[in-house]
């Protein structure tokens, strides 16, 4: 990791890492091309967020940079001698050589686990490492746990581990290798010179950079804040990183992750929640040398394209101010909607429970009371995805949704599932699905599917990998059934023609799922904080229902960003 990234530790304090930063020039101040940073007084925080992750992945990959109108680009890199080198241009276009090696190259890693989600990666990861296996999270395709290519260096090491542990019975455990006898190659032309680096940073002297990623004519270029470097990953290609102070970085979340015509408040709480989640989540890409991403893997993040001055005004408005839960930077996570019920941490992840992430119901109006009506009981459930009004986000149309699938296109999508995370797919039919577990909140906890070759087991955070329809755990299922076909026109055949059609004989064809809410459920909702804002709920009271318990204050020396569950 570089100096500039968090250090990590059972725990991680600001102040160190404000140390750390000082010294390494990582704190950076406002973009003199953009307007409204020109009032930030205060220095900030700056974030690497990797823009285009996989860059080299495919030859034909291209990256072009400009700076603004009147502006110039600066790159600097080392020299074929050593020494630092710096060039200017107005225009970058970074391009991809398949480099010939004298000798092929084992690229080799032992997979320990896939995962949808980094939660779920980090805490096998932690399974692992109290078995005295060291790990590392890495995001090849899906989240996987990797036992660290650092320790087990050689084939051999390799090749023991693999052993040992399937000799233990882990038999999904498996070898990523692959021979390479070219590599690629970043480079750029300048005044007929062509450079060969694996690393390289751009800035401009506004602080503002356009990014265009792909040959495209016709592609529209980006605009970020801060500056970039091109360097290399843990998968063999490269990353575009944007170095961009963390209030910067706001404005390319916060109107892509809500809307930039959410009520204030909303607007407010998500500057809050955005900034604290991407403070505790610094430690994602530590495998690849970054700390966020730009996707929904971690928050959207596309820089100053879809800026907005009453959304740069909630972000002023809050600015500095994170949540904390026993002075420890809380896990302020969100979705789009939760069907009327957040779900606590441990409904959808296993891990040390966040007191402050529990069930609450998504109305002011006492619509259902889940103390004494638990969810976790099955007419309880259907009953309360019934109730369509009294809740905060009763004018959402993924507050209630339902999808059907046939048996055919569930077994076809599990067989994809099974083999994209290296489980056995040696079935041919689906012949049953049932909910076996669901928790008191109503999520989905476990699911098994009847196949001609035995049951198989679907876990909470997998079931939205696993199934096509649902977009979220909290939902039920309505068998669907056909009637059976007929062979031949026989006298019985006749006189069930002639049966009521309640009496025919019906198979089962598939399953309709009947649910709410859009994401995980864990934390704030985005469409009910917006409801509460419109009644004229501040962003305070809105993270309070959301996050009882938490405290709403300035990033200060004292708070322990995240540490590793004892």
């Amino acid at each position: 990791m570089t100096r500039c990234d968090r250090r990590q530790g059972k725990r991680q304090r600001w102040s160190l890492w404000l140390t750390t930063l000082l010294s390494a020039g990582c704190w950076v101040g406002s973009i003199p091309e953009v307007s409204w940073a020109q009032n930030q007084q205060t220095q900030d925080i700056e974030l690497q967020v990797g823009i285009v992750q996989r860059f080299g992945d495919e030859p034909t990959d291209e990256l072009t940079l400009e700076a603004p109108e009147g502006d110039r680009l600066t790159l600097t890199f080392t020299g074929g001698d050593g020494t630092p080198q710096i060039q200017q241009t107005e225009k970058l276009k970074i391009q991809i050589a398949s480099q010939a090696q004298l000798e092929p190259t084992l690229e080799e890693r032992i997979v320990l686990s896939n995962h949808r989600s980094f939660e779920s990666a980090e805490e096998t990861a932690a399974v692992w490492k109290a078995r005295g296996i060291e790990v590392e999270i890495a995001q090849p395709d899906r989240w996987q746990v990797w036992a660290k290519p650092d320790v087990y260096s050689t084939p051999f090491l390799r090749r023991w581990l693999l052993q040992s542990l399937k000799n233990q019975g882990y038999d999904t455990i498996h070898f990523d290798s692959r021979l390479k006898s070219k590599k690629p190659q970043a480079y750029w032309v300048l005044d007929g010179y062509r450079y060969n680096r694996d690393r390289f940073e751009i800035a401009s002297g506004t602080g503002v950079v356009r990014v265009k990623e792909g040959k495209d004519k016709d592609e529209p270029f980006h605009t970020f804040g801060g500056s970039f470097n091109i360097q290399p990953n843990a998968h063999g290609d490269y990353t575009l990183v944007n170095r961009v102070p963390l209030e910067t970085y706001l404005r390319g979340v916060v109107p892509y992750e809500i809307g930039a015509f959410a009520p204030e408040g909303a607007l407010q709480a998500q500057a809050i929640v955005a900034r604290t989640y991407a403070l505790r989540n610094l430690r994602r890409f530590a495998a690849d040398d970054y700390q966020l991403c730009a996707t929904v893997d971690c928050q959207v993040y596309k820089g100053l394209e879809g800026t907005d001055a009453i959304v740069d005004r909630a972000i002023a408005a809050t600015a500095g101010q994170v949540l904390t839960y026993n002075n420890e930077l809380a896990d302020t996570l969100y979705s789009a909607s939760t069907g009327g019920v957040t779900a606590p941490f441990n409904d959808v992840w296993n891990g040390p429970p966040r007191p402050y992430l529990t069930a609450v119901v998504d109305s002011v109006s006492g619509v259902w009371d889940l103390a004494n009506n638990t969810l976790a009981d099955e007419a309880n459930f259907r009953r309360f995805v019934s109730l369509k009004k009294g809740f905060n986000e009763e004018e959402v149309d993924t507050f209630r949704w339902q999808e059907g699938n046939s048996l055919k296109e569930i077994a076809q999508f599990l067989k994809y599932y099974l083999e994209k995370n290296n489980r056995p797919a040696n079935f041919n039919t689906v012949s049953e699905v049932k909910v076996v577990d669901r928790s008191h909140s109503g999520r989905v906890l476990k699911m098994v599917v009847q196949t001609d070759t035995g049951p198989i087991e679907i876990p909470n955070d997998e079931i939205r990998n696993a199934f096509y329809p649902p977009i979220s755990t909290f939902f039920y299922l309505e068998p669907i059934y056909k009637e059976e076909e007929k062979e031949e026109d026989s006298e019985s055949e006749k006189e069930a023609d002639n049966m009521p059609k309640s009496e025919k004989p019906k198979i089962l064809s598939g399953y309709t799922f009947v649910g709410g809410g859009f994401g995980h459920g864990v934390g704030m909702s985005q469409s009910g904080a917006s409801q509460l804002a419109e009644s004229g709920w501040s962003s305070d009271r809105i993270l309070e229902f959301y996050y009882p318990g938490t405290e709403l204050v300035p990033v200060n020396e004292s708070i322990v960003f995240w540490q590793e569950p004892q």
